[in-house]
């Protein structure tokens, strides 16, 4: 069995030096940081984890706190959550899954945040503890995200160049930033070729984008119309109603969605949409917490990290 005694002759260094690096890595320079680390995967050295968290008086525990407006329902959630899990695996963190009405139950070093509730994360912003949230926020709480405007700019660019003219929006009706953000996006293309925009505004439910098609049918009866939807789960709702309505769609209808986590898959046909990389994304949630746990002393930049979604092309706008 290797000992830091090992490392230390390895790295020709002293076995207070590894003992830093292990324990405090924020007192330590970059440059020894990595010669030790270095030496430790060289010869296989593990520390032992247990044992530094009694020294630091630390749990290695991640608090991952989820909205009550996302369960395990959401197909994005399993993707996430695995993401996540993976990347605090490859240092020995423990992952603690909880609700938002338990959040503060317990001990834990660090916080990760997903979910849309604005008075959550008043409270989340006024702990001082490690903290890192998934989607935009509004209290300059650090933050990994889609490209959300960027995102639906360029898939309803993509429908404009299809040489569609009444293309509508249909997006979320909550105050909060993603859907605003991808509201944004729509706009912003239209406004860019001088087209205007149609845009509705419902729940984040198939029934109630069905509805509202229907409420609308007029609008979409005489020339051929695109739907650019919010969500994966709204353009369902849009796919539904226009068989009903016996449109061709792909010819007289055009739909896209957003998120590309199996919603997308399901349908028929099969929705064209801005797949997010939720797995990506988790795992640099991960990243990211440790990061600021393990140089909690260290004075950082604020965090503001944007993946870019994938634009995958199917039958619905074929």
């Amino acid at each position: 069995m290797t000992t830091l005694v090992d490392v230390a002759k390895r790295a020709n260094v002293s076995k207070m030096t590894v003992s830093r690096v292990i324990n405090h890595p924020e007192k330590v320079t970059p440059e020894l940081r990595a010669l030790v680390e270095s030496a430790m995967v060289e010869i296989g050295y593990e520390p032992n984890y247990v044992a530094k968290s009694l020294v630091n008086n630390r749990t290695r525990i991640i608090r991952y706190i989820v909205s009550e407006d996302v369960d395990s329902t959401e197909p994005y959630f399993m993707n996430l959550l695995v993401g996540i899990s993976k990347g605090l695996g490859k240092k020995y963190y423990s992952m603690q899954v909880v609700y938002d009405q338990n959040w503060d139950t317990g001990k834990a070093d660090g916080i990760i945040y997903t979910g849309v509730k604005n008075e959550e994360l008043k409270k989340i912003a006024k702990l001082g503890v490690p903290c890192i949230v998934f989607g935009e926020n509004d209290f300059n709480l650090d933050f990994v995200d889609v490209e959300n405007q960027k995102s639906m700019e360029r898939m309803t660019s993509y429908i404009i160049e299809k040489g569609i003219k009444n293309i509508l929006y249909f997006g979320i009706d909550r105050d909060e930033r993603f859907a605003k953000e991808r509201a944004k996006g729509y706009h912003s293309a239209m406004v860019q070729h001088n087209l205007e925009p149609l845009a509705h505004y419902m729940e984040n439910s198939s029934t109630s984008a069905a509805q509202k098609l229907k409420e609308i049918e007029t609008q979409i009866s005489t020339q051929t119309t695109a739907i650019v939807c919010a969500t994966d789960r709204i353009a369902l709702g849009v796919v539904r109603m226009a068989k009903e309505m016996e449109k061709n769609i792909g010819k007289d209808i055009f739909i896209t969605g957003f998120d590309g986590v199996f919603l997308d898959q399901i349908s028929s046909p099969k929705l064209t949409t801005m797949k997010q990389p939720f797995l990506e994304m988790g795992e640099r949630l991960a990243e990211l917490i440790i990061e600021k746990i393990e140089n909690i002393n260290t004075k950082s930049e604020a965090i503001q990290e944007y993946f870019e979604a994938q634009h995958i092309i199917r039958d619905s706008t074929k």
